[in-house]
């Protein structure tokens, strides 16, 4: 595995700063968001002079980009704002594909339309899933023409919120792009440890062999979200499970501030 994080826990719009600042926190791969080469991070277009500047940021620091961020809301109830966020997600897929980054991560989305990551009641309902599967077959067919993976990851708040939710999804679409995400943080909200030991653990065994992505996100057992290591995730059974199934793809931490990534490094980078 290699060990990353989130691009946007470090300031700035200049994508040799932060990839920089990657690198000296510890880590060799990231998870990027245009935003960190100035842009809004679904933009209607990014310029040639931009994917340039990412590029040789990546090649001059070392960091490998693992993926790029498309997340909008697939669930949306107003197909005008489904409509948009496809076209600006065809942009970051293109973007990808330039790039070489091998995944675009989604959002599945909410009913809320306040907050794509935000619970709402209507988001159990089978047209809340329909519409998110009809957004996701467009979606997927614009990544296999540009022979990239889409990456959906199991939320509490959205559309998909657990591991067999995302088989499910990767069943009915039937195509060998679509992956999952996995974050153990995301998969419970109130638990107590050996619960959430037992849920992550779940998730694994039924992910195996569909997980293009790990995240390292930890969450209090009251609901709220801690820094690596710091709430009661088991991230040391988490990894050992991730071996286990012969995932070997990028562990990348989110959820902390650039003053924290340099310990959350040392930490994660023991239990590789």
């Amino acid at each position: 595995m290699r060990l990353g994080i989130f691009a946007k826990t470090f300031s700035g719009i200049e994508p040799a700063a932060v990839l920089a600042a990657v690198k000296q926190a510890g880590y060799e791969t990231t998870q990027f968001n245009l935003a960190c080469a100035g842009l809004p991070s679904m933009p209607d277009v990014v310029p040639e002079q931009t994917v340039e500047g990412i590029r040789a940021a990546a090649q001059s620091t070392g960091v490998s980009l693992a993926a790029l961020s498309g997340t909008y809301n697939m669930a949306h109830p107003d197909r005008a704002v489904r409509d948009d966020g496809l076209r600006r997600l065809g942009v970051v897929i293109k973007t990808a594909a330039s790039l070489g980054i091998p995944l675009v991560t989604l959002c599945t989305g909410s009913r809320n339309i306040a907050d794509q990551w935000a619970y709402h009641p209507e988001n159990a309902t089978p047209s809340a899933w329909f519409d998110m599967a009809a957004e996701m077959a467009k979606a997927l067919a614009l990544a296999e023409d540009a022979g990239v993976d889409l990456g959906i990851e199991p939320e509490q708040a959205n559309i998909v919120t657990s591991a067999r939710d995302a088989t499910r999804l990767i069943a009915d679409m039937g195509s060998r792009h679509l992956k999952i995400v996995l974050d153990p943080a995301n998969l419970f909200e109130h638990a107590t440890p050996d619960e959430a030991r037992a849920i992550v653990a779940a998730a694994i065994g039924e992910a195996a062999g569909h997980i293009a992505l790990a995240h390292a996100k930890d969450r209090h057992g009251d609901g709220r979200f801690a820094t690596t290591g710091q709430g009661i995730v088991d991230f040391p059974d988490f990894v050992a499970r991730l071996k286990a199934v012969r995932f070997d793809g990028a562990l990348v931490t989110h959820g902390l501030s650039a003053d924290e990534a340099p310990d959350v490094a040392a930490f994660l980078r023991g239990l590789l």
